[in-house]
């Protein structure tokens, strides 16, 4: 007997609050956004496990912890314009649409762009902006964002993004070589940038003009 997926999100939530996620209202958002949808060919209990998933051209939905963990280091509110990059599946923009006021999320792949579009309009996320192209040069036509947030790993943080970002705005992107890197917050003063890692982390790599090489 297939596992309710209302049954196994709670189990989900516990492992997460277990490994120190503390914002009830980003477990709350888990709890919104069914994660079975996103992950094709496979059963609910196996879709809310805390792993990565492969969604095709060789991306991955990514782990629960991870995508609470950049949620929770956002420190949204209700009203923040975020900047995604990296849409794959659409799970994180539909994380964070629960929050914003309005989420841009940039693809560089158009099928999987197309996909999530669909599937976040189908669950009636009608405050997600969809458009493919190259993530590393964000999205200049509708910054400041007061906040980005980089699902891949990018070799060093794309000024590109650092010059989107608001004043007094966070962003959190994996950065490093492509075997590994360090998740970092930036928090972006009158001053400049002030940064922090808070996580070892494996992302598919970032892939632009400002980032890694096809």
């Amino acid at each position: 007997m297939a596992l309710d997926p209302a049954i196994a999100c709670e189990r989900l939530i516990q492992k997460l609050r277990e490994k120190g996620i503390a914002d009830e209202r980003v477990l709350d958002a888990f709890r919104k956004v069914p994660r079975h949808l996103f992950v094709s060919g496979t059963t609910p209990e196996l879709a809310y496990e805390d792993t990565t998933f492969p969604i095709g051209q060789g991306q991955t939905i990514s782990q629960p912890y991870i995508v609470a963990l950049m949620t929770q280091a956002l420190e949204l509110g209700k009203d923040e314009k975020i900047l995604e990059i990296g849409t794959g599946s659409g799970f994180q923009a539909a994380i964070l649409a629960q929050f914003s006021r309005r989420v841009y999320t940039i693809e560089r792949h158009n099928d999987l762009g197309d996909r999530a579009r669909k599937l976040l309009r189908s669950m009636g996320l009608a405050n997600v902006t969809f458009k493919i192209g190259d993530g590393t040069c964000g999205w200049k036509q509708w910054s400041p964002f007061d906040r980005i947030i980089v699902t891949a790993g990018a070799p060093v943080t794309p000024e590109t993004l650092s010059e989107q970002l608001a004043v007094g705005g966070i962003m959190i992107i994996p950065t490093g070589d492509r075997a590994q890197q360090d998740l970092i917050v930036y928090r972006k003063t009158e001053g400049g940038l002030e940064s922090k890692s808070i996580e070892k982390v494996i992302f598919v790599p970032l892939i632009g003009q400002h980032g890694w090489k096809e």
